[in-house]
């Protein structure tokens, strides 16, 4: 017994060891050639060893890259800063349409609620393309067109049904006597609503909120059409690493290390909401 729980072990420990280095070896990969150049991440066979160099780096900070066919201009900074607008301001907006409409949806029935819940749904389910046509030449009508606010609307259809849904199940995980007992105590439903609610509902909140963020920052069509270079996310501006003399994948490498590691950094700083918040309600009854 003590031999086959033994081998169960070294088993399981090697096949997580297995997975984990099937999962992490492109993200280390990616790593590795962001301290390379082009000439070392293109040579065959490859090799563990190398020079490293910040190059790369230096190059997405400053705003120039050298190649063979000359200085280019580089944006990627400004491009970082779009996605931390674009993706904050999409997700604080959606919070607050979304978190009362949630609300709303899991304490009160009306006539096609579930009917107007799904439709909402439904906008996360259709494709970018689907809709990107008609949202253009609405955009250049009313003015909208390669505008902050614009983009962050048109990202309220990756945010909003995510947040509202989300949100709606812990909402009703939350027995809705004790928003009465605070009631009966003579207060108001909206300081019933932000006092005892939304704290209660503090870490699915928080959980589909970053949700959001992530889905936000990693959308590439609609700024691609809807916004011109000086206001297109980081998503986009990676396009400009395929130049006349070729693909630099020495500064896409870079380029992915520092536009994730914003989302990374954020997820560890909110780990303890996330993993509460998506637990929350896994068990009912």
């Amino acid at each position: 017994m003590d031999h086959s729980t033994l081998a169960g072990r070294i088993f399981r420990g090697v096949a997580l060891s297995l997975v984990l280095v099937f999962f992490m070896f492109p993200i280390v990969w990616i790593f590795l050639m962001s301290f390379q150049t082009n000439e070392q991440i293109l040579r065959i066979p490859p090799r563990l060893l190398f020079e490293p160099t910040l190059a790369n780096y230096e190059a997405l900070i400053s705003g120039q890259l050298r190649t063979a066919a000359g200085n280019l201009q580089l944006t990627f900074m400004r491009n970082l800063m779009n996605s931390f607008i674009l993706s904050s301001a999409s997700v604080i907006l959606a919070l607050l349409l979304g978190v009362p409409a949630a609300y709303a949806f899991a304490r009160f029935k009306f006539r096609l609620g579930e009917t107007i819940a799904f439709t909402l749904l439904s906008f996360r389910f259709a494709p970018p393309l689907l809709v990107l046509l008609p949202l253009s030449l609405y955009y250049q009508q009313l003015g909208l067109n390669d505008t902050y606010f614009g983009i962050v609307w048109v990202y309220q259809l990756i945010a909003l049904p995510l947040i509202l849904w989300i949100v709606r199940g812990y909402f009703e995980d939350i027995s809705p006597d004790i928003e009465h007992a605070y009631r009966l105590a003579g207060h108001s439903w909206r300081e019933a609503f932000t006092r005892i609610a939304v704290p209660l509902a503090g870490p699915g909140i928080a959980a589909a909120g970053l949700l959001s963020f992530i889905f936000c920052w990693n959308n590439f069509v609609f700024a691609l059409i809807l916004a011109s270079a000086d206001k297109q996310p980081v998503t986009v501006g990676a396009l400009a690493f395929v130049t006349a003399s070729g693909i630099q994948y020495g500064q896409i490498a870079a380029a992915i290390v520092l536009s994730v590691t914003p989302t990374l950094l954020l997820a560890l700083y909110a780990q303890r909401y996330l993993v509460e918040g998506l637990s929350l309600g896994a068990v009912k009854g």
